[in-house]
């Protein structure tokens, strides 16, 4: 490992640690009262566990999942004491997060044979969308990745606005044709520009609308068959960007996501501002894709590649 890997490394758990404080200090003040006055495991200690980890944000099947492996772990190994709770507590949860590919990516890395790498951005308005493109520019060029973004949420004017902006606080190009333009002929031109300037990464955004699952369904179909035209295997990535202090409105819009389109990973933001972290681990066991960046703060930088070892070892960190 280099220098440079060592120290960035430093930061990221430094960063991840501010960012999880709120739900850390939520997380085991629930699992603490779950325990107290408890020397070994037992229903009542797995009972309130499982309500500790529901009102964590974890989710109920998620919770329900984690509490029966516990269970089987308990009557297994035998552990009867509540000290080891914490441990199996962490080695299950990580493991959950393993079985679903999530965490276990380097920094800002991309496949090979895969140029342009085309990311196709989705999300409500509001969530984070636009900050998280600035800032995943910033991070593929940071690491030495040419980038172009695409600003094909031509619906909201603010949103070329927005986009136009954190493609200059990134520096990387951008490709926009205004309000009302067409977003698959932006998408097109997008990627033209990146074959043409043999770009390592094209971020394309889309306009964040769920009223009509249908129109939006039908908008992006639009944007990947021009955009197959081409590179027939366009887009790599379908990224969707939750917002982690929803809860579990966040995975409300994921299903809704997911039904109108093929998303292939997840990006969670703002879970610096709030208690609800334990919203990353049902994500991931709800729908069977990788919580693949985080966002912990404001800073460029503060847009992580989702690390579970990292994540859970900051989670149980007293």
């Amino acid at each position: 490992m280099g220098l440079f890997s060592i120290f960035s490394s430093k930061q990221q758990k430094e960063d991840l640690d501010k960012g999880l404080e709120k739900t850390r200090q939520n997380v085991f003040s629930k699992i603490s009262k779950a325990v107290v006055g408890k020397s070994k495991v037992d229903d009542e200690v797995l009972d309130n566990l499982e309500e500790a980890l529901v009102l964590s944000d974890v989710g109920v099947k998620t919770t329900l999942k984690i509490i029966e492996r516990i269970e089987e772990r308990v009557a297994r190994d035998k552990y009867l004491g509540t000290e080891e709770l914490n441990l199996i507590l962490r080695e299950e949860i990580e493991k959950l997060l393993a079985e679903n590919n999530t965490g276990d990516g380097e920094d800002f890395e991309l496949p090979e044979g895969k140029k342009p790498y085309v990311i196709l951005v989705v999300g409500v308005n509001g969530v984070g969308k636009t900050t998280t493109i600035g800032k995943l520019a910033y991070n593929f060029k940071r690491v030495g990745k040419s980038v172009i973004i695409g600003a094909a949420d031509t619906f909201r004017a603010a949103a070329v606005d927005q986009i136009t902006i954190w493609a200059d606080r990134a520096g990387v190009p951008l490709v926009s044709q205004g309000m009302n333009a067409d977003p698959a002929s932006v998408a097109y031109d997008t990627l033209k520009s990146a074959i043409a300037q043999n770009a390592d990464v094209a971020i394309i955004d889309t306009a964040g609308r769920l009223h009509n699952k249908v129109n939006l369904m039908n908008e992006l179909s639009k944007i990947r068959r021009v955009m197959q035209k081409l590179m027939p295997d366009a887009p790599h990535e379908i990224l969707l960007v939750l917002d982690a202090s929803t809860g579990q409105n966040a995975i409300e819009q994921a299903k809704q996501f997911i039904a109108a389109t093929e998303v292939n990973a997840i990006a969670l933001t703002k879970l610096d501002g709030t208690a609800k972290g334990g919203v990353v681990i049902g994500i991931s066991d709800q729908f069977k894709i990788p919580v693949k960046y985080i966002g912990v703060g404001e800073k460029m930088e503060d847009l992580q590649v989702f690390n579970r070892s990292l994540f859970v070892e900051t989670l149980f960190s007293s």
